[in-house]
Formats: structure tokens, C-alpha cells, sequence
């Protein structure tokens, strides 16, 4: 679900409950919570939560009637008031996620779902003073080869931009998020690094440019490939916008034991660095752990 309706369920709390970080603003830690610092920024983990079931429910996508067993992502249905109140609070930037079945299709109907969905949340996130991210997900799912993810990637970023035209959308006040260009996870034909960056350098010079997804990745794949484009001859800075690919090891590491904090956040540090020198092309694999290597795709995952 995007994240602007995330915070419709959420309470509207005090600015004195936020603990400003770096760049991104972080609740001040309960007792059920475990918090990892470092000088730059403070990062609380909960442990547990009363809203769960409540928070899964607000965040799974739903079927799409008629189509290939896919899936899309609902809340346009109040959207414009909710974005004029986070701008409001503070917020300017705002993420609205939605993904595409390869194995599924993808049917004309998902992709054209996504592309709409995705272009409506822009328009309207834009409308009251916010930046949209523009995330359609390619899913690693599948035994497909690297040319088909190519294929329905050029298809599904040409509907994007055509319905982000058809509403309006000022192209230079968006992010966008596309998934690194790879093979199914189950496929037998893998891809370098080199492959992946020339792939997916081709997709952004056919349609607009951005940042990245590691789209379950091993955190080492996810810094290799990066570092391969920007080795590359482009006309961006490929920058990366990854999850498990920076925090996997970390959170393994960590375990949720007070004791394990500092080797946690030496372990962040060092993903964070890695990433740092592959946006600049200087990333070179040395010294990395076995756990880094290890792939995190969870296949038939359900968002």
C-alpha cells in the first residue's frame, strides 16, 4: 500500500515524539523498543506491536478482478485531503509502491492498473505541495531470463510515463524507483554485474532518470551491479534506495539482543560504506562476508 495511506491509520503525534535524524525522522524510543545510534542518526525497532494485524491489513495489496491472479494497490479515495495534511505536518516527499507479476503476464489490465494508480497518486501528491516517488516493481519472482524482465519493464515504465503525461504531472517533481534490470530468481541463466548495468542503463536512456530498487538481491549482488553503472558510460548519478540490502546482515547480526547493538550498527556502517563507494563507482568486494552473499529472495512472497 502506498505509504500516504500508511498514515491515515496512524495517530497524529507531537514533534516532540520525533527525533530528527540525518534526513529522515524517527520516533523517539517506548520500553518495548531497541534503538541502534550512531552520531548521524537514531533508529528505534520495535520489538512488538498492538496494531498489527491492523498495520498488515493496511499495507497488503489486493486481488484485481479479471485479471491473471494479480494484484493492485488501492487508496486514491480521500488521497488529496490526506497529502494536503502531511504537507501540512511537515512531510514533503510522498511513496506510493505497486508491483508486476512477470510469471502472472503481466495481463495489459495490471500493467495499465499500476501505470494509472501510480500516475493519479502523483498528480495528487503534487497538487498539495509533494513529491511523488513513482515505484512500480518489477517482482523477482519467476524462471524467466533477463531479456523478458527487460521486455515488460520497457512496457510497464512506457504506460507509466504516458498516464504521468495524461495527468498532468510535472516530470522534474518526481522521484522515480525502478528495479535494477535482472533475471528471475529462478531462473538458470544468471547475470553479471555488467549485464545487469548495461540492461538496465538501456531501460533508463529509453525512459527517464532516477534511483534504485535491490528487489531482494543479496546485499552483495545489489552492490556489485550498482557499482557496474556507474563504472558505465550514463548521463546520471545512479544513486540506490535499498532495505534488505543494507539492513539483512545487520538485523541478523543484531537479533534483537542489547548485547549486539554495537557489532549491529558496525555492520550497518560497513553496508552503507560499500553502497557509498558503488554510487561512485569505486566499490571493489573486497573483504566482504559469506553472509552478504546470501540471495534474499523469498519466492511466492505475498505483498
Amino acid at each position: 500500500m502506498a505509504s500516504t495511506s500508511l498514515l491515515k491509520a496512524s495517530p497524529v503525534l507531537d514533534k516532540s515524539d520525533w527525533v530528527k535524524g540525518q534526513s529522515v525522522l524517527f520516533r523517539q524510543p517506548s520500553s518495548a523498543s531497541v534503538v541502534l545510534r550512531n552520531r548521524a542518526t537514531s533508529l528505534t525497532v520495535r520489538a512488538a506491536s498492538s496494531y498489527a494485524d491492523e498495520l498488515v491489513k493496511t499495507a497488503g495489496l489486493v486481488p484485481l478482478v479479471g485479471s491473471n491472479n494479480e494484484s493492485w494497490c488501492q487508496g486514491l479515495d480521500g488521497l488529496s485531503s490526506r497529502t494536503a495534511a502531511y504537507y501540512q505536518q511537515g512531510a514533503r516527499f510522498a511513496k506510493w509502491r505497486t508491483v508486476v507479476s512477470i510469471p502472472n503476464g503481466p495481463s495489459a489490465l495490471a500493467v495499465k492498473e499500476a501505470a494509472w494508480g501510480l500516475a493519479r497518486y502523483a498528480a495528487i501528491s503534487q497538487d498539495s505541495g509533494l513529491v511523488p516517488i513513482v515505484e512500480p516493481e518489477i517482482l523477482l519472482d519467476g524462471e524467466h531470463d533477463i531479456d523478458r524482465t527487460y521486455e515488460v519493464a520497457e512496457k510497464v515504465w512506457a504506460e507509466v510515463f504516458f498516464y504521468l503525461a495524461q495527468n498532468n504531472v510535472m516530470f522534474e517533481g518526481i522521484l522515480l524507483k525502478p528495479s535494477m534490470v535482472t533475471p528471475g530468481a529462478e531462473s538458470k541463466d544468471r547475470a553479471t554485474p555488467e549485464q545487469v548495468a548495461s540492461y538496465t542503463l538501456k531501460l533508463l536512456r529509453n525512459r527517464i532518470p532516477p534511483a534504485f530498487l535491490s528487489g531482494g538481491q543479496s546485499e552483495l549482488e545489489a552492490t556489485l551491479n550498482l557499482n557496474a553503472m556507474n563504472q558505465a558510460p550514463n548521463p546520471w548519478h545512479v544513486s540506490f534506495s535499498y532495505a534488505r540490502a543494507l539492513q539483512n546482515t545487520c538485523l541478523k547480526t543484531w537479533g534483537g539482543r542489547a548485547e549486539n547493538v554495537n557489532a549491529a550498527q558496525t555492520t550497518l556502517l560497513a553496508r552503507a560504506k560499500a553502497n557509498s563507494l558503488a554510487q561512485l563507482g569505486k566499490y571493489t568486494g573486497e573483504g566482504e562476508s559469506e553472509e552478504a552473499k546470501e540471495g534474499m529472495f523469498v519466492k511466492g512472497y505475498t505483498y
